[in-house]
C-alpha cells in the first residue's frame, strides 16, 4: 500500500497530532466506446506522484459562481447534499475546470462569453463554452486516509464524452498531468492507480454493463475502512 493510502501510519514522526481537515475537491471521469481518460501525475508532485488518476482537483470558493449551460440533476443534488456543506454545483463546477486544466478539454456547450467570469474561469469562458451539468452523474465520494499530509473530499462524476466535450482537441494543458490517454477499463485497472482510483474503475465498469448503483461514500474511521452507499 502507497502511504497516501495508508489509513494512520503512527510511527511516521512527522505526523500531526490531528488529521488535517479534508479539503473538498471534484473529480470527473469521461467515458467514450467502453474507454475511460486518465492522466499521469507528474513525478515531482507531493501527492501521489507518477500515478494515474482522472483528472480532477481542488475545489475553489469561486467555482459556485460559474455560469453553467443547464445544472445538476434533482436527484444527483439531492445524493451530492448529503454530508457537503458547500454548494453541490461547486463541486461539478470544479470537476469542469480542472479538466480543462489538467487536460486542455473543455467540458460544456456554446454559450455566448460573459464580460467578467469568474477567477479562475477566464479562460474557459473565452473558449465561448459553459457547463452541461445536467449530463454528468454523481458516482462516488471518497475521504483520503487521516493524517496524510495532504488530505481530500473528493467527489466523482462521470460523463459521456461525445455528449460533454466541446471539441475533442486539448487547448492545452497543467502541470499536474504530464500527458493524457484513453483507456480499455480492463486495461485501466493494470496501471499504476491510487487504491481509491481502482474502486472507482469497478463503479464505472459497473455502471457501464447496466447496474443499478447508488455512490459509495469512501473513509477512514477508527474502527478501519468503511463504505456505506448514498
Amino acid at each position: 500500500m502507497d502511504r497516501d493510502d495508508a489509513p494512520f501510519d503512527p510511527a511516521d514522526p512527522t505526523r500531526p497530532a490531528r488529521a488535517p481537515r479534508p479539503r473538498d475537491a471534484a473529480t470527473l471521469v469521461l467515458i467514450r466506446s467502453g474507454k475511460v481518460l486518465m492522466g499521469q501525475r507528474s513525478k515531482g508532485h507531493v501527492f501521489m506522484p507518477d500515478k494515474w488518476v482522472f483528472p480532477g482537483g481542488r475545489v475553489d470558493p469561486a467555482d459556485r459562481m460559474a455560469p453553467a449551460a443547464s445544472e445538476l440533476t434533482p436527484e444527483a443534488e439531492a445524493l451530492i447534499r448529503k454530508g457537503a456543506k458547500r454548494s453541490p454545483r461547486a463541486f461539478a463546477l470544479a470537476a469542469v475546470r480542472e479538466t480543462f486544466e489538467e487536460a486542455g478539454l473543455v467540458v460544456g456547450r456554446r454559450s455566448e462569453a460573459r464580460d467578467k467570469a469568474p477567477d479562475g474561469w477566464a479562460a474557459y469562458c473565452a473558449c465561448g463554452a459553459a457547463p452541461d451539468l445536467a449530463k454528468l452523474a454523481f458516482i462516488a465520494r471518497a475521504i483520503t486516509p487521516p493524517y496524510r499530509p495532504r488530505r481530500f473530499d473528493a467527489h466523482f462524476f462521470m460523463a459521456n464524452a461525445d455528449e460533454v466535450l466541446l471539441d475533442d482537441r486539448p487547448i492545452g494543458g497543467g502541470e499536474e498531468l504530464l500527458h493524457t490517454e484513453w483507456f480499455a477499463l480492463d486495461d485501466a485497472i493494470n496501471l499504476d492507480l491510487p487504491s481509491v482510483t481502482r474502486f472507482v474503475l469497478g463503479e464505472v465498469k459497473a455502471r457501464l454493463a447496466g447496474d443499478a448503483v447508488s455512490p459509495p461514500f469512501l473513509r477512514w474511521t477508527r474502527g478501519g475502512h468503511r463504505m456505506d452507499r448514498l
